[in-house]
């Protein structure tokens, strides 16, 4: 293949792997609005750590929902 080929494919490559990233990222910010609306909290009142004990919770919840299958 020739140099040129390769960058493009390249090009090609990393455009393709930003769009994967922006559709995740995506992904991620809907399920965390789904969750705080689900469960009524107020995003005003939600520090660092509290945000980081209830993804670990909910985790485990899902953990725990995929063992009982």
């Amino acid at each position: 293949m020739s140099q040129s080929n390769l960058e493009k494919q390249e090009a090609k490559l990393k455009q393709l792997n930003q769009k994967i990233k922006a559709e995740k990222y995506k992904i991620e910010q809907r399920l965390g609005k789904q969750i705080i609306s689900q469960a009524n909290l107020e995003y005003t009142n939600l520090s660092n750590d509290q945000i980081k004990l209830l993804a670990q919770q909910f985790s485990e919840f899902l953990k725990e929902k995929t063992v009982d299958h």
